[in-house]
């Protein structure tokens, strides 16, 4: 049986003019392989809104696995997340002027969510194709996080069969003109997002590798 896997991606924010994660799930959208469909949408980076559409998606998609994309500036792979935390922190407003500062985005929810996607097969794969890939320990505390973790909380309560979790990416090169910040070309970004979305689909178990940092 085919499985289906729900990427979303996050409007551009923060004054920029695009935003690589939706550049990259809009060109992965209706893909298909022998046994994954990839099916994507567009997320606001809104902080208790971009929740409220991931849930919708889910229910109108019944996915087995989900992926939430957003862009990391500064970064220099893409970054399978290992964990949300339970707090909003926000450096700059959302895409609403919405700015919260140390507000938990559960009421007495846990602290934590650890990803149920196999996350270093995931790195493990895009690294074997080329692509710059690593595990990563923070999500931060603006909408990304936020996403993480009420996705993780929803699947835990509603859904726990479907696998969920989060990747950051890197800037787009036409991004960092000015800046010499890191960045990655799309067509990077897209195949690495295709091959940790197939990896997720097809892995029953993560592989135990090391994957952590000393700092």
């Amino acid at each position: 049986m085919d499985k289906k896997v729900l990427l979303t991606g996050f409007d551009p924010f923060a004054g920029e003019p695009v935003n690589p994660a939706l550049e990259a799930v809009k060109r992965l959208n209706c893909k298909k392989t022998s046994n994954v469909k990839l099916v994507a949408y567009e997320i606001p980076t809104v902080f208790a809104k971009s929740i409220q559409h991931v849930i919708s998606a889910i229910e109108k998609e019944q996915p087995d696995v989900v992926i939430c994309i957003g862009q990391a500036g500064g970064r220099t792979q893409i970054t399978p997340e290992r964990i949300a935390i339970n707090v909003d922190d926000a450096r700059i407003p959302d895409n609403e002027q919405q700015q919260p500062v140390d507000e938990p985005i559960v009421q007495s929810g846990p602290a934590a969510y650890f990803s149920t996607l196999p996350i270093k097969k995931m790195v493990e794969a895009m690294r074997a194709a080329g692509v710059p890939a690593a595990v990563s320990n923070t999500a931060g505390t603006f909408v990304c996080n936020h996403l993480f973790y009420g996705l993780m909380h929803y699947l835990q309560s509603y859904s726990p069969h479907i696998r969920g979790g989060f990747i950051h990416i890197p800037y787009l090169p036409e991004q960092t003109l000015n800046s010499g910040a890191p960045s990655l070309c799309l067509d990077h970004i897209v195949k690495g997002l295709e091959i940790a979305a197939i990896t997720a689909a097809n892995a029953e178990e993560d592989i135990k590798v090391i994957g952590g940092e000393l700092h």
